[in-house]
């Protein structure tokens, strides 16, 4: 059995009872050979924390949530992706630079690290080669030392990831 998932965005809080209900009379009436459930689903995502030029790579972003804070570079798995080709190609994406993944980091899974609902990451330490560049949901890029990145309010817990990033990177 192929399983496809009708994704609804719900404000926080609502009841969307009713609409499955809708939907289930509707697909039983018009196609009765589909299965209709309903379950709340968890995003996935990769986090990338890259080594470059002697600092870690920061984006600024360009979009809500934390629209204008500094985050890693990252973003939703797609299907048929790992999570380690989401990751590269993220960085490649949003900082123009190529990935080695060298090390996973963690598996950060929070309900509420993230305020568009329950997203899981899976966040990697990399090197990257190439030309700095922003791009896609970044609007800027820069390189700062780590001290100075480890002061910076981050957006969602990348703190916390880069954090466990830098104590890996010592100890290789």
């Amino acid at each position: 059995m192929d399983r496809y998932v009708l994704l609804v965005k719900a404000p926080k809080g609502y009841d969307i009872t009713p609409v499955r209900e809708e939907l289930r009379e509707f697909l039983s009436r018009t196609h009765p050979e589909l299965k209709v459930e309903s379950h709340r689903c968890i995003g996935l995502t990769a986090d990338v924390v890259i080594l470059y030029n002697g600092g870690v790579v920061l984006i600024k972003r360009k979009h809500e949530p934390f629209k204008g804070h500094y985050a890693l570079p990252g973003g939703f798995v797609e299907y048929g992706e790992t999570v380690e080709d989401a990751a590269k190609r993220e960085a490649k994406e949003e900082t123009g630079l190529d990935v080695r993944l060298i090390k996973l980091v963690g598996v950060y899974s929070d309900p509420n690290r993230d305020p568009r609902g329950h997203t899981v990451t899976t966040a990697f330490l990399a090197v990257g080669t190439g030309k700095l560049k922003a791009g896609d949901d970044a609007k800027e890029v820069h390189v700062f030392p780590m001290d100075e990145a480890l002061k910076l309010p981050l957006a969602f817990d990348h703190a916390k990831i880069l954090k466990d990033a830098l104590a890996l990177k010592d100890r290789r």
